[in-house]
Parts: C-alpha cells; sequence; structure tokens
C-alpha cells in the first residue's frame, strides 16, 4: 500500500478528534459511507489508539491512520493501533529515522520550501502542508510547485469547503486534510446522518 493510493482514494482527508470511545465505530461508519475511504485519527485524546482499532474493524475497507505522530512514543503507538498511514505535523531526524525503518506509509509536514527540500532530499515525494491557511494558503503552495514539481502536498489546517476547491485546482495538491464534515454538536447528539450527508459533500468536491 502507497500514500499515493491512500491519499488518492478521496479529496479530502478528514482529520478526526475522537472524545468519545463509543463515537468511534459510528462516526467511521458515517464517514465511510459518505466517500470518504481515508481517515486521519489525531492522537491528541488518550483513547485515539484504542479508536483506531474500532475504526478499523468497523470499516476494514477504509484506511484508517493516525495524525499528530510527532515523536517515538506517538508513532509506536501508531504501530501498536494497526494505523495504515501516519501523518505528521512536521519532522525532525527522530521521527525521519523511525520512518525509514517502517513499513507504514508516512506523510510527513512541512511549511517552507527549506522542509520541503529536506523532505524532498529524505525520499519523500508526498507532504502534508501545513498549516495550510496560516502558512500562506493556496498561492504559497502555488508559489512552491514553481522550483519543487515533483512534491505533491496534502494542505490541512483551516481549510472549508468553500477554500478546498482552490487547493484541489492546483497540479500539485492530491487532496486536503479538513474538519468541516466533523461538527462537534452532530457528534454529541450522535446525529450520524448529517455526518454522513456532510462527508459526502466533501468526497464530491472538486
Amino acid at each position: 500500500m502507497s500514500i499515493e493510493k491512500i491519499l488518492s482514494s478521496a479529496p479530502v482527508v478528514p482529520v478526526v478528534v475522537i472524545d468519545n470511545l463509543e463515537d468511534a465505530a459510528p462516526l467511521a461508519q458515517a464517514l465511510y459511507n459518505g466517500g470518504l475511504k481515508a481517515l486521519e485519527i489525531t492522537l491528541r485524546t488518550p483513547i485515539a489508539a484504542q479508536a483506531v482499532k474500532i475504526m478499523k474493524e468497523t470499516v476494514p475497507d477504509a484506511y484508517v491512520g493516525t495524525g499528530t505522530v510527532v515523536d517515538r512514543a506517538t508513532f509506536e503507538a501508531s504501530v501498536a493501533a494497526g494505523a495504515d498511514f501516519m501523518v505528521s505535523p512536521g519532522v525532525n531526524d527522530e521521527l525521519l529515522a523511525l520512518a525509514k525503518e517502517s513499513d507504514i506509509p508516512f506523510l510527513p509536514g512541512a511549511a517552507t520550501p527549506s522542509e520541503v527540500m529536506k523532505l524532498a532530499s529524505a525520499g519523500f515525494k508526498y507532504l502534508k502542508f501545513f498549516p495550510a491557511e496560516a502558512a500562506g494558503g493556496a498561492p504559497m503552495l502555488k508559489s512552491i510547485g514553481g522550483p519543487l514539481p515533483h512534491i505533491t502536498f496534502c494542505p490541512t489546517g483551516g481549510i472549508t469547503l468553500e477554500s478546498a476547491p482552490k487547493y484541489l485546482a492546483l497540479n500539485n495538491v492530491i487532496c486536503v486534510g479538513g474538519t468541516w464534515m466533523l461538527d462537534k454538536q452532530l457528534i454529541a447528539n450522535k446525529d450520524w446522518q448529517a455526518i454522513e450527508a456532510l462527508a459526502k459533500q466533501a468526497s464530491e468536491v472538486k
């Protein structure tokens, strides 16, 4: 399995924070039914790794990965949870070394041309552009694409249903990461039908 295949499975990767373990299965099902095939579960809550296992069992045909992989502990937690892929907001030498030793597809984060060049020299062709909106948005990515056209991005951070098409129109963008289909009130109300409808809307973004 390649990171390219995972990222090309849908135009949007939902970036999920799980606060209640009981939400993991129905939320995964709603997102998948709506057409979002790659789910990034951020390791920002104590139950996140457990949620990954539950989601993988619930939707075995989806790609269930981890986000906020920032050090050895979160990397090893991702491996133990059976993550299909891992995403980091940035990168350091420890993470690079761990990623090279692992077969799990890894999407490292970058926000500047220097970071992109460093990761490119380490063999990475697919990167997360983060924080997308704060780091210059679609114009920044378009500019980076001039001197570094061989690198492809999944921009994440502050992207909305309205701004996603601007990114997806760029030659060096394969998909975007977003949270707008994960309305906290809808999740609290366990309105999985509404979440599925938002996911379907996101899966059809062009």
